[in-house]
């Protein structure tokens, strides 16, 4: 296993973060503690969660996937060793039953904060992200911003001396932002600096390579300011493994949740048939290739991997293994010049 540091901090983490949205919708709690141990096993010690999770997100199984971290972590004494991620919900996507109000207030975060301790069985978070920003915004498959959200006020300021406070406390040690443009950003980077605030560590958005969007404008503030990409989805919600290929499998998250359709459109099709015909022609399965990509890019700080199955764990965490030649990239961005960015 590779380990890279949090920008900023000294933090270790490793190269594979382990992704958690499947405990307790798909996953029961035995699966989850058997993926926990297994990951861990293999050198994984970075842990990604949310409030939020499950998905696909009902009031009836909220905090599950927190509970049953929560519950590994009592029974493993690992606390320590392991940097644990999670994500307070913000507004406008329909979840009103997480809490009321639903935003960045101080009161919300405090909440959001203190039931997340609870859920995890933990006295801290190493991680605490912004599942995405208050603001209406080009987010999960939207192209574009064509008017502007009248409705929020900018708070950037407001957010940070909050978890200011939080990190004082000791309940959180570091930020990140998700789902983030580039706009946002910038904010909180220049009010941190403005004003001596925390300054955010991480951002967690998609990128994979059916969705190389971030190339442009955010990578370039990554690089430059030294914020560490967290790449969620680089398998595509399992379409760039290629099994999907000659139909949506009933069993899949795909089947089982026909709502989450960023991935399967036509263009995604055409273009991953290509994907794996170059996979193949180098001696490569589509999984493998498709997490080496990822993993390859310098503002890549580390990929999220989720599996259902144990063997799909195990094929995830041995992919990092594979380096992509010059012939393979080249090979890549051929097929992305004919297919850019199908689900963004």
């Amino acid at each position: 296993m590779n380990y890279t540091t949090i920008p900023n901090t000294d933090i270790k983490v490793s190269k594979v973060c382990l992704g958690t949205m499947t405990f307790g919708e798909q996953n029961t709690e035995s699966d989850a503690h058997a993926q926990l141990d297994y990951a861990v096993e293999k050198g994984v010690n970075f842990i990604d969660t949310a409030e939020m999770y499950p998905i696909a997100a009902r009031q009836a199984t909220l905090g599950l996937t927190e509970k049953y971290i929560g519950t590994w972590l009592k029974k493993s004494g690992k606390r320590d060793d392991l940097v644990i991620a999670t994500k307070i919900a913000g507004p406008n996507r329909g979840m009103e039953y997480i809490r009321q109000p639903l935003n960045f207030s101080k009161q919300s975060i405090h909440e959001a904060v203190n039931l997340s301790l609870k859920n995890l069985q933990t006295d801290y978070i190493d991680l605490y992200q912004m599942h995405w920003p208050e603001r209406v915004m080009n987010m999960f498959g939207q192209r574009g911003v064509t008017k502007i959200d009248n409705q929020w006020q900018d708070n950037f300021f407001e957010v940070l001396s909050v978890y200011d406070g939080l990190i004082k406390e000791g309940k959180i040690k570091h930020i990140g932002v998700s789902n983030e443009n580039p706009y946002g950003v910038m904010k909180f980077l220049n009010e941190s600096e403005k004003h001596h605030l925390p300054r955010i560590a991480t951002i967690q958005n998609p990128y994979s390579l059916l969705n190389r969007l971030f190339e442009v404008g955010l990578s370039e503030i990554c690089l430059r300011e030294n914020v560490g990409l967290m790449a969620y989805s680089p398998l595509g919600f399992s379409f760039l493994t290629g099994k999907h290929l000659n139909g949506i499998q009933p069993d899949s998250r795909l089947g089982i949740f026909p709502q989450f359709s960023r991935y399967s459109n036509e263009n995604c099709k055409k273009a991953t048939f290509l994907y794996q015909e170059l996979a193949q022609a180098h001696g490569l399965t589509l999984t493998q290739m498709a997490l080496a990509f990822v993993n390859q890019q310098d503002f890549v700080m580390s990929t999220i991997i989720g599996a259902t199955k144990m063997e799909q764990l195990q094929e995830n965490i041995a992919a990092f293994e594979v380096q992509l030649s010059p012939e393979v990239i080249a090979g890549i961005n051929k097929i992305q010049a004919v297919f850019p960015d199908p689900a963004p």
